[in-house]
């Protein structure tokens, strides 16, 4: 258990460009993992982490890497995440299965909407967090301001434990306020670490930032207040412990600050993982007892977990990666011990399954283990599940809760360029469905057309120039399309008799009720209400009412999308001793839903709508301000820092096609900008008609 004490899992999460990458790569070169810095764009292979070749073409992270390194009497378990929105269920399943993480923020642009996603999906799995500001040496690089957003816009309690000894170009260590010592990075790669007296123009300001620091902890401890209030010493030891207490609890963010790029400011920060970040013996889990729902049909009891490796195995497979020789499932053990060539239960499928060859991953590169305890994020070569299953020992019937999955909001239709192609297509669309929850592929059956659905452009370009490349196969890619939804405005009343007679027994069913439309803020795309007494209808044929209600939302009368915010309340109907059956009540439900929408429930269009933020030169903010309202978008802040505009606005998905490219005519190639789905809108009548009309051609010309 001593040894457990001294792991850490963690993950390295931030918006694009906030440089995660550069700063796991600092990492692993101070705790010895590798002997050579490679930058980003450097054009010499690419950091350690981007492994894929596209990723080292392109400076982005793709996919989630994992690597562990030692430092000092930790061993830490990391996992670099993608910052592309597009990417979001890299970062989902990562932090799922980690105990902690280093949010990285930019020291000019502050929290930034993918920084608010990753702060989310940390809240959502109750990750403790420390804060980075990186980029420290940037020009208009403001630590305070960051601070201020990550309390307003995160709603976190930040508090600084290091101030910056000088800012911008001239930025050249931090002052530890806990130790109230100045610290420098000296050598050619920041390595030989310098502890100084506090410069002299710091000092008043340093005792004020630690007066501060002292105030929000010590909230949370009694023997620390009346040490504060006494001023009395503080013990070092204690004040560590305090933080970390408070951090695990999530009741403060500590916060640090540094260069990655310059090599300031790491080592420190890899000391804050170890002092503050939670071991897995930190950390409360559970799991829902299967035994339990089987027995009283109710909701499955939550059983804690013990982290104890003597005990019967809990792990959860999150993630997949088909490779030559076989899937390569990265696994997060919670309870009980990995042994090579043992074989364990797969909680969803209830088959057994052999763990042949186990592996610690370092980026792609890895290395042979026996077996692997709790605590461990290790990969398992050649076995066969899905991402989110959860493997079990002898003994125990549990299963951990799966991983958020968002929904795609734009398709396309993929077909081979060459018909001998046909079979690569199909191997390499299974391949990617298999790796990733939120790629979607599905047959038109009208067209017969292979469509593929995503999280946004960018997502949908890395899979197809992922098949050329890896699959020699060329594809011909039809318009992106908007996944639009449709919803009723209108409850209505419904009855509906579907009476059938054709010689010999008949088919019979009459169905009653109302169809409510759900609210858009509760999230749910259908409910059945069964709300029917005294038999009117045998039990056994309502769930087949439900199925047929639940056939005729997959297409809505408008353009075939599908249809959301329905909930049918089934209240009364009658039935046949000799003619009802399931189909006909299945039949029933189909064609009485099919029937309200189609005429009485005045359904409309809704479209998704994208956060976008923008980041471009000050002197083209009238122009982008001006193209986003032609786009029907709404800017919802701007804010200038260092002749740098950001802007922040929502915009429909179906204007932001070609938005790269104008962007970058628009402000000279200077432009950056990121964009994550924000919710969905209904879409203004004029315009309803007109992609209602666009549709029908489109489809009418690929029938033709």
């Amino acid at each position: 258990m001593k040894k457990l004490a001294q792991h850490r899992n963690i993950g390295i999460s931030a918006h694009i460009d906030s440089g995660k990458t550069t700063l796991t790569e600092r990492i692993l070169f101070y705790a010895g993992r590798i002997h050579k810095i490679v930058e980003v764009r450097s054009g010499g292979g690419g950091p350690t982490m981007d492994h894929m070749e596209l990723e080292q073409e392109r400076g982005i992270t793709i996919t989630s890497a994992a690597t562990s390194v030692e430092w000092k009497n930790t061993s830490i378990n990391i996992i670099d995440t993608p910052g592309h929105v597009d990417f979001t269920v890299e970062v989902e399943r990562s932090l799922r299965v980690l105990d902690g993480a280093v949010l990285v923020l930019c020291s000019v642009g502050g929290v930034q909407s993918q920084s608010l996603t990753v702060d989310r999906q940390m809240k959502r799995y109750g990750i403790p967090r420390i804060a980075f500001i990186n980029k420290m040496d940037r020009t208009g690089a403001d630590p305070d301001s960051v601070i201020e957003q990550i309390k307003d816009k995160l709603g976190a309690n930040a508090v600084p434990l290091q101030i910056p000894i000088g800012n911008e170009a001239d930025f050249k260590g931090v002052v530890d306020l806990i130790k109230m010592q100045a610290v420098f990075f000296d050598g050619e790669q920041g390595e030989d670490i310098r502890y100084e007296e506090i410069p002299e123009d710091l000092v008043e300001k340093a005792k004020a930032a630690r007066a501060h620091m002292l105030e929000e902890v010590s909230m949370f401890d009694d023997k620390l207040m009346e040490a504060v209030l006494g001023e009395e010493e503080v013990d070092e030891k204690h004040l560590r412990k305090i933080i970390r207490l408070a951090t695990i609890d999530q009741t403060i963010v500590p916060v640090m600050m540094g260069s990655a790029y310059k090599n300031k400011g790491v080592q420190e920060l890899l000391d804050g993982v170890e002092f503050y970040l939670p071991s897995p013996l930190d950390r409360d889990m559970s799991a829902l007892d299967v035994s339990s729902l089987e027995e009283d049909g109710g909701e499955p009891k939550r059983v804690p977990l013990s982290k104890n490796a003597d005990d019967p195995l809990v792990c959860m497979a999150f993630k997949t990666v088909v490779e030559q020789f076989g899937q390569l499932t990265y696994t997060r053990i919670y309870q009980g011990t990995i042994k090579k060539g043992e074989s364990y239960i797969n909680a969803r499928t209830g088959q057994s399954t052999r763990f042949g060859r186990l592996v610690r991953m370092h980026s792609n590169d890895r290395e042979d283990l026996e077996e692997a305890g709790p605590g461990d994020i290790i990969a398992v070569v050649g076995m066969d599940c899905a991402s989110g299953d959860t493997f079990l020992g002898d003994g125990i019937n549990v299963t951990l809760e799966n991983i958020y999955v968002a929904d795609p909001v734009i398709r396309l239709s993929i077909e081979p360029a060459n018909r001998d192609d046909a079979d690569k297509l199909a191997k390499a669309l299974e391949r990617f469905r298999r790796e990733d929850p939120t790629f979607h592929v599905a047959s038109d059956e009208e067209t017969g057309q292979t469509i593929i659905a995503g999280m946004g452009q960018l997502h949908l370009e890395v899979y197809i120039e992922r098949i050329l490349r890896e699959y020699k196969c060329e594809c011909k890619i039809g318009e992106p399309r908007v996944s639009y939804r449709e919803r009723p405005t209108v409850g209505v009343e419904y009855s509906y008799r579907h009476k059938k007679q054709s010689g010999g027994s008949g088919q019979f069913a009459d169905v009653r009720g109302v169809m409510e439309v759900i609210p858009e803020e509760d999230n749910i795309a259908y409910e059945f209400v069964n709300e029917i007494s005294q038999g009117r209808i045998p039990k056994e044929y309502i769930p087949a009412v439900d199925k047929g209600f639940q056939r005729a939302i997959v297409k809505g009368p408008l353009i075939g999308s599908e249809v959301v915010g329905v909930r049918m309340k089934l209240q009364d109907g009658s039935y046949h001793d000799v003619d009802s059956s399931e189909m006909a009540f299945n039949i029933a439900g189909f064609d009485c839903l099919r029937k309200l929408l189609d005429k009485e429930a005045k359904v409309a269009l809704q479209e998704p709508i994208m956060l976008l933020e923008v980041e471009a030169p000050e002197e083209f903010q009238g122009s982008v301000t001006g193209h986003i309202s032609s786009k029907r978008g709404l800017v919802n802040s701007s804010e200038v820092k260092a002749k740098t505009v950001y802007l922040t606005a929502e915009v429909p998905l179906a204007a932001m096609f070609d938005y790269a490219n104008e962007l970058r005519s628009m402000t000279q190639g200077k432009g950056t900008f990121s964009m994550e789905f924000c919710k969905y809108s209904q879409v203004p009548k004029s315009l309803q008609d007109e992609v209602i009309e666009k549709r029908r051609r489109d489809d009418e010309d690929k029938n033709n």
